[in-house]
């Protein structure tokens, strides 16, 4: 079986290419919801309305998510509210990326 921890590791081993920090430490992750069945939803919004990199993102989060035992499907959603900050940075994607420890 496995835990919304688990899955919250998974993703940790998803990045954005273009940001050396993965998407959970960027602060992208709004939401991870376990539904009966096995069925994961996440919400997760991006950097920029216009990442390119949006549906590999989603894609690549989708897929370590339904790598984990027991999993059935994960739903990945990009939503846009609350809109996105640097100060979401997790103080280890702040550190990662040289940034201060507080904006």
């Amino acid at each position: 079986m496995f835990t919304k921890e688990d899955i919250i590791a998974a993703l940790k081993t998803c990045r954005d290419p273009e940001i050396p920090v993965n998407i959970v430490d960027l602060g992208l992750i709004y939401d991870v919801q376990i539904k009966e069945e096995n069925i994961v939803d996440v919400k997760m919004t991006l950097t920029t309305r216009g990442c390119g990199m949006a549906m590999y993102i989603a894609q690549d989060a989708k897929s370590k998510i339904e790598m984990l035992d027991g999993i059935k499907e994960a739903n990945v959603e990009i939503v846009w509210e609350p809109q996105w900050t640097t100060a979401m940075i997790t103080p280890e994607g702040r550190k990662a990326l040289g940034m201060p420890a507080e904006e």
